[in-house]
């Protein structure tokens, strides 16, 4: 069994049906694994929210495993933003957030926005090509 971290795309998709998200989700439940997010999946989600969307997306959001940003995570988000601005790089707090939840949690990342992580210490889950 294994923890899964989810990047807010992967879960907009399952809500909406697209890109196969749906039967990735329920192939992995049913090796035993389990689906997670953070504080930052939850706020994303709930920005961009549709009133019609909100049954789906609070029954699916509360079905994961849920991690809190603590102190040491803020930090270590903190952290990644600041050295990989130093090396160039421009990226955004949600991102730098989940990686340092994934990170510190030992968490392989389902994400289709490889590019906004470039961690090397961060796991990823090989996402199947899109429809």
């Amino acid at each position: 069994m294994a923890i899964f971290l989810l990047d807010t795309t992967v879960i907009i998709d399952a809500i909406k049906g697209k890109r196969g998200r749906n039967q990735l989700l329920d192939d992995l439940l049913a090796q035993h694994n389990l689906l997670a997010c953070c504080s930052i999946n939850v706020t994303e989600i709930y920005a961009g929210m549709r009133t019609h969307e909100a049954p789906v997306t609070e029954a699916l959001l509360r079905s994961f495993k849920f991690y809190e940003v603590s102190w040491e995570i803020a930090r270590l988000a903190g952290g990644l933003k600041n050295e990989w601005a130093k090396k160039g790089y421009t990226l955004f707090l949600p991102d730098v957030t989940i990686a340092a939840v994934a990170i510190t949690h030992g968490l392989p990342l389902l994400t289709d926005n490889r590019k906004d992580f470039p961690m090397p210490e961060l796991q990823f889950y090989p996402l199947p090509a899109s429809e």
